[in-house]
């Protein structure tokens, strides 16, 4: 089986204005290819990449996922669910946001938002775009008001 390098490292991330380019130039499909969804691979790869990012150990992980989800997991289980040789043991999503808790990784949930034709946006990413969401709702705005001000000045001209 050949595993393809996911590359975690920020270099060869694209950036929002990026993504948006590709976007804009790509001719999205309106079907879905049969598979395409079978990420399980891809999984595991962000999975081991996190854990081997993370400054913690695997013991602690788990040990905090745990806490975090009320239900018991072990460094096995970790093991398991990062092992190519076992394909039987799937990373229950559930556990994803635990995971992100634990391990500080997003890359697991940003995969699947981004497989849907989502973005990702985290801390003060997601204030400033929430912030330019608000600043063109206020532009709408002044706009209509600047409209049925006019229009009302007209029905004014009108009556005289």
């Amino acid at each position: 089986m050949i595993r393809k390098k996911i590359d975690n490292s920020g270099y060869n991330q694209l950036n929002l204005f990026d993504i948006i380019d590709r976007l804009s130039h790509e001719e999205k499909s309106t079907t879905t290819k049969a598979g395409t969804f079978n990420i399980d691979v891809r999984v595991r790869a962000l999975l081991s990449d996190a854990l081997k990012q993370c400054t913690y150990s695997r013991e602690y992980i788990a040990a905090r996922m745990s806490e975090l989800t009320g239900i018991e997991i072990t460094k096995s289980q970790l093991d398991s669910w990062t092992a190519e040789s076992k394909e039987q043991h799937r990373f229950p999503f559930a556990y994803s946001a635990a995971f992100c808790d634990a391990t500080g990784s997003l890359e697991i949930l940003k995969l699947v938002v981004e497989m849907v034709g989502g973005y990702l946006l985290k801390g003060e990413d997601a204030l400033y775009t929430e912030l330019g969401r608000i600043k063109k709702n206020k532009k709408e705005l002044a706009e209509k008001e600047k409209l049925i001000n006019q229009t009302l000045e007209q029905f004014k001209l009108k009556r005289k």
